[in-house]
């Protein structure tokens, strides 16, 4: 008899947490729980909001009780890496902690490496280094690695430049499963093809001038946030 499988298991912060505005009708859910709803399987989360590394090993992986996965997900970084205290020695033992875990309990390990254009001010440099220690830690385990380097746009991500649109979750979902359909995984339905919605010129201008006025406020506060040395947490 074939063991029971209960499906993706996801940790990380508010990215693979969720939640959020409608984008043109269209609810923000997680990528992982699209992921999840594109391969017919069950979905676990215990990704929270602001949540670091040191977070995912110290509430995440306790809280997960008995049984195996077909696959598991880390996406964490973004707000290690904007924060004052960054290390990245640190960050890559905690990361090969957590992707050690799943590999433990998981048939596959996905995890994701961290958009380059991220938050205002930019992590800029930084940002390499913590895909760096991803990518590293990944190889250590055999984990797939999705990489979002690239990922970033007016309507896949908000004008914070850290958190996707609703449109940018269901975007990630389809590149993780194109990378897990290439690793032998099956693929049930394309997320994209499970929403609907309408758009109309008066709609379309009502929403980029929202973005130009949230993305003006955010310029403003990350000045200044540059400027005391603060950063707002994802």
């Amino acid at each position: 008899m074939t063991a029971c499988r209960l499906g993706v298991l996801a940790f990380g912060d508010s990215i693979t947490n969720g939640g959020g505005e409608l984008q043109w009708g269209v609810a923000l859910q997680s990528w992982a729980l699209w992921l999840a709803r594109g391969l017919g399987l069950p979905y676990t989360p215990h990704a929270t909001d602001g949540a670091r590394v040191t977070d995912v090993l110290a509430t995440q992986v306790p809280a997960v009780g008995e049984g195996r996965y077909d696959l598991g997900c880390l996406y964490v970084g973004v707000n290690d890496v904007r924060a004052l205290d960054w290390d990245r020695a640190a960050f890559e033992r905690g990361h090969a902690t957590a992707l050690g875990f799943l590999a433990e309990r998981c048939d596959r390990v996905l995890t994701a490496t961290v958009p380059l254009d991220l938050g205002r001010p930019r992590a800029r440099a930084k940002v390499d280094e913590v895909n760096a220690a991803i990518e590293a830690s990944a190889r250590g385990v055999g984990a797939l690695v999705l990489d979002l380097r690239g990922f970033g746009g007016r309507t896949l991500v908000m004008a914070d430049h850290v958190h996707p649109t609703a449109f940018g979750q269901i975007a990630i979902a389809e590149r993780a499963l194109d990378l897990l359909a290439a690793d032998g995984m099956a693929v049930r339905v394309r997320p994209s093809s499970l929403i609907r919605y309408e758009t109309t010129r008066w709609g379309r201008l009502r929403g980029d001038l929202t973005y130009a006025y949230r993305h003006a406020k955010v310029s403003a506060r990350a000045s200044a946030a540059g400027r005391l040395g603060r950063f707002r947490a994802a």
